[in-house]
Formats: structure tokens, sequence, C-alpha cells
């Protein structure tokens, strides 16, 4: 009876042993492998990702005039949008950060801070509360988000939720994303720009951050 007693407490704990160790090592290889994918996705040309341009359903892009160059408000100051979502307006001290560059529901900053971050000469690509819920596309977006660089100005690019508690004019129809970017010059001289889209393509994202540059900005050389 000892001797079965003793091999049951050693097979015991050899199960504990070995699943310490898996456990251990799921640990340790999770964010291994989020780093990785944080590579690839950064390493990807952002043309390739999702549907191509013309299969996006976008629609022409829309010039805004713009309000609210440097005109920057006390933390929790209630702010009202004359579009949705917003190219320019009345924001926050501080902008959200240069190293990120996705956003879900659960972290996003106010709209106040991502305002400043169009000043700055960000373009952020919106999505609605539909795309938040559908795992596959989130996806995408991430990844088309995490192919803007880290490391240089130019990569001003950001993807974040747009809810409805954000309020301003619904959408058109059938568009769950959008993107938004707010022009440089003079204040008077100033244009909003957005473009909605039904699906998320990374080529038609270019093709915007191509004819709208970080460059082009109230304050282009600002993170």
């Amino acid at each position: 009876m000892q001797q079965s007693q003793a091999r049951a407490d050693r097979r015991r704990t050899i199960f504990v042993v070995a699943a310490a160790i898996v456990v251990g090592l799921a640990i340790v290889a999770y964010p291994a492998v989020r780093l990785v994918q944080d590579s690839r996705d950064r390493n990807a040309s952002t043309a390739e990702l999702g549907v191509a341009a013309d299969a996006a359903g976008c629609d022409a892009v829309v010039e805004d005039k713009t309000q609210g160059n440097l005109d920057h408000k006390p933390d929790g100051t209630p702010l009202t949008y004359a579009v949705s979502p917003p190219s320019s307006g009345p924001h926050y001290q501080v902008p959200a950060s240069f190293e990120r560059k996705f956003y879900t529901a659960s972290d996003r900053p106010a709209m106040g801070n991502l305002v400043h971050n169009l000043e700055h000469g960000y373009t952020i690509l919106w999505y609605s509360e539909k795309v938040a819920a559908d795992s596959d596309k989130l996806r995408t977006v991430e990844k088309i988000a995490k192919s803007y660089s880290s490391s240089d100005l130019s990569g001003k690019f950001l993807a974040a939720p747009y809810q409805a508690k954000d309020g301003g004019p619904a959408w058109p129809a059938g568009k769950d994303f959008a993107l938004s970017h707010w022009g440089g010059g003079p204040p008077e001289a100033q244009k909003g720009y957005r473009q909605y889209c039904a699906d998320i393509s990374g080529a038609a994202v270019k093709q915007f951050t191509d004819k709208y540059p970080a460059t082009d900005a109230p304050e282009p050389n600002a993170a």
C-alpha cells in the first residue's frame, strides 16, 4: 500500500510540474508571438491589406471648413463637432501617443485628444461599432494601422473606433469606415478632409494618406 501511495504521489507531482511548465511556457510565448505579429504588421505593405481600393465602396472625399486651430481646452471640457468624424475643431491639451497606432473601444483616448492628433498631421482611420464586433475586420484594421512607421513623423496615422456616444451627424448608410485629416496653411485657408468607405482597403487608405500627407497640417512638426 505504501509503495502504491508513493507511486500515486510521484505521478501527481509529475503532473503538477508538467502543468506548471506548460503554463509558464504559454505566459512566455504569448508576448513573443505578439511581438512577431507586430513586426510583421509593421513590415506589411499597406496597399496589400484588405480589399482592393475599387472594391471598398469609398465615396468621394468631402472637404470641410476648419475651426479650432490652436484652440486647446482643459481635459474633460464637453466638445461638439460639426461633422462626423471630425476633421478639425477645438481639442484637449495632449494628443494621443505617437507610438500607438491602433485603439479599441476599451482603450481609445477621448475625442478631444484625437482631434489634437489631427492638428499635428495625423490621418485617422475610424471604424464603426459594427466593425468593432467583427474580429476579422478588426484584425485587418490593426494590420493597416501598424503598417505605418513609428520611427519618424511621416508615420502619423492611427485607427480608432467611432462610437454612438461621440455624437455628430450619422455616417452615410452602409459606410463602416471613415478617414479624416486636417490640412495645413493659414487658418483661413485650411481644409478638413473626410472619406467614407463600406469595406476596409489598405490601398484606399494609402491613396488617402498619399494625397493628404502628414506634412500638410497646421502643426506638421509636432509629434
